[in-house]
């Protein structure tokens, strides 16, 4: 007769394993899925903020994988020397703290830009002596003229676009302010364009010193030129600031005062 109950297993007989179902794989699962992203999505942001560390680092990588396998694949009966691979490392790490150096020199050179521009916007509204080419319109133009110290006798010599004198006038000594007029000795006007101007220092009748005249105009507007403030003139000039030599008030006129 069959007993009820349990079946049990015959003495000896192995036992069935018992296979458990549950979500402790599919949690992790889902943790390894959530984590990775957010690796990625750190990784790319720092390569897309920091672009030449990232591209630094992987030369790093790339150069300590070529010395790994430069020493696995070495001839085992003529051997590397140590203080070559050092060498090489040393040479390479030079390399890195030099392209380091250059970036941060980089963003020092934009803070500067930056403080120069700032700095030289404070000049808009004021009139300028700079050291530019004169562009002739309808009005006179203003210039500054410079002479050496030691000078007796003065005179300012225009010339046109290629270099040729077209004009001369006797001027003090001492320099100061001069209005060309654009015109000739019977009055008619030159040609509208660009011309240049130079005052020739006399001493005892001999040539001692030739300096540019500085054109007169007031600033209009300030900005950054290939890293390097830059200064625009209502005349039309462009100007760099190391050629602007004084600055002034302008009167109601607009003109500086004599």
């Amino acid at each position: 007769m069959k007993s009820k109950g349990r079946h049990r297993p015959a003495p000896g007989s192995p036992r069935p394993k018992t296979v458990r179902t549950g979500s402790i794989s599919g949690s992790r699962k889902e943790t390894h899925m959530e984590i990775t992203p957010t690796q990625q999505s750190t990784a790319q942001s720092d390569a897309t903020t920091r672009p030449g560390s990232a591209s630094l680092s992987s030369d790093f990588l790339t150069f300590l994988k070529m010395l790994t396998t430069q020493m696995q694949n070495q001839d085992p009966l003529n051997p590397v020397e140590s203080s070559d691979f050092a060498v090489q490392l040393a040479t390479f790490s030079g390399v890195e703290q030099q392209v380091q150096t250059n970036e941060r020199l980089a963003g020092l050179s934009e803070q500067l830009s930056a403080s120069e521009l700032s700095r030289v916007s404070g000049w808009i509204g004021m009139t300028a002596q700079a050291e530019a080419p004169i562009h002739l319109g309808e009005d006179p133009v203003p210039l500054h003229l410079r002479t050496d110290p030691e000078a007796d006798a003065a005179r300012l010599v225009l010339r046109d676009s290629t270099g040729t004198a077209i004009q001369g006038f006797d001027v003090p000594a001492e320099g100061g302010r001069f209005a060309w007029a654009g015109v000739d000795e019977d009055g008619a006007p030159f040609a509208p364009g660009t011309y240049t101007a130079e005052i020739l220092s006399f001493r005892e009748g001999e040539e001692i010193a030739t300096f540019p005249a500085l054109v007169e105009a007031r600033v209009a507007e300030a900005r950054l030129r290939d890293g390097a403030a830059v200064v625009l003139l209502e005349s039309g000039q462009s100007v760099a600031t190391d050629k602007v030599f004084g600055l002034r008030e302008p009167d109601e006129n607009g003109l500086v005062t004599p």
